[in-house]
């Protein structure tokens, strides 16, 4: 599947895991990539790997709790690259865990503000060109907490439910633009941030996992690339699972 040549798309949380496999999938599919994070060394290297591999990419560090600084980096890439049409927000964090009644008030605000409010932002960024262009996709990286709870992480709960609404509550007014917003649901993904939980918590994963394994980065990179596709072109205000059937599936005996 290629079709991106021409495109413009943002990724954030671009320099490693799923945002990064991303930008590298899409960039040798032909678009022109732009990565937004918070690591600039790691950006540049990403970039210059994929540039060396014959695409386009260009980038600028970024905290996107940060509305200023966030803004500030798409303004930038959108000078560099042009218009955006496409754009992953991606960039995430966990939180931290503890009991409801004991969870930290400034936590569970900074979680929501890098998980909900930062892709709000963005998406009210880009959406004007978009709809005046009428063309765009917007794509953002949900969880299985999109749609389970889960005990002694409101803030991480709150913040993916909310992500999956916002993704839902932009596409319905998007759609009669030709902008479509979906929302991507990663189960058991090898990345960075699953690497800190160790080798106990890897096979505990792959125990709960239908197919028996966790999934990788490329994996989820190549249904991100078909949700920001013309391939994809009927297809908004979904929530589309990468998680080797733990969603919607039970599991009954040992």
């Amino acid at each position: 599947m290629t079709g991106f040549e021409g495109r413009h798309i943002v990724v954030t949380g671009a320099s490693s895991g799923i945002g990064l496999a991303t930008a590298r999938l899409l960039a040798a599919r032909g678009a022109r990539v732009s990565l937004i994070a918070r690591r600039q060394g790691v950006l540049e290297e990403a970039v210059a790997a994929i540039q060396a591999a014959g695409g386009t990419a260009a980038c600028c560090a970024a905290d996107v709790s940060d509305r200023d600084s966030l803004l500030g980096a798409i303004d930038s890439v959108e000078a560099a690259l042009g218009p955006v049409d496409g754009l992953f927000a991606n960039a995430g964090t966990g939180g931290s865990f503890a009991p409801f009644t004991d969870y930290d008030d400034a936590v569970f605000e900074a979680v929501l503000r890098t998980n909900l409010v930062a892709p709000f932002q963005a998406m009210k960024r880009v959406l004007p060109g978009m709809i005046a262009r009428r063309r765009g996709a917007i794509l953002v990286t949900g969880s299985l907490a999109s749609e389970r709870g889960m005990a002694h992480n409101p803030a991480y709960v709150a913040s993916k439910h909310g992500l999956l609404g916002l993704a839902r509550a932009a596409a319905i007014e998007a759609a009669p633009h030709n902008v479509r917003v979906n929302c991507i649901i990663p189960g058991f993904i090898e990345t960075p941030m699953l690497d800190q939980l160790g080798g106990d918590a890897f096979q505990a994963m792959r125990r709960r996992t239908p197919q028996g394994r966790t999934g990788t980065a490329d994996e989820l990179a190549e249904v991100a690339a078909f949700l920001l596709s013309d391939a994809a072109g009927h297809v908004t205000a979904q929530s589309w699972a990468v998680d080797g059937g733990i969603l919607n599936t039970i599991s009954v005996g040992g």
